[in-house]
């Protein structure tokens, strides 16, 4: 073990909250370049020009590929911060358990042995 070290449970938990807040806003950024970037918007963009048709395919595919990486992005975002609020309760609850250890908590004799004769 690490001589002084320390987790901040707190500061998991806020830092967890803020990868979540950023997943949400990307989620919404998403929606919003969807809408401005579908195959509707882009067809209208190029117009019917008959050479514009293979351009209009490869824009309508980069578009998809784009919203598709900031849905991976969002629920890597998401899976961070859960796995940081999971880790700030895990660590509250080794914290509460080695706390109950060191003051003789459910278990322990008043003599710091355990209940029942064993050690």
């Amino acid at each position: 073990m690490a001589d002084g070290m320390y987790i901040d449970g707190a500061g998991l938990t806020r830092l967890g909250k803020s990868f979540e807040a950023y997943a949400y806003d990307l989620e919404s950024y998403a929606r919003e370049f969807r809408s401005r970037t579908g195959s509707e918007q882009i067809h209208d963009g190029f117009g019917v020009l008959t050479e514009s048709a293979e351009v209009t395919s490869a824009y309508i595919e980069l578009a998809e590929g784009m919203a598709a990486s900031f849905d991976g992005i969002r629920r890597h975002l998401d899976e961070i911060g859960a796995g940081l609020r999971d880790n700030a309760h895990n660590t509250a609850s080794a914290d509460g358990t080695l706390a109950d250890l060191f003051h003789g908590g459910p278990g322990h004799t008043a003599e710091g042995g355990r209940a029942g004769g064993g050690r």
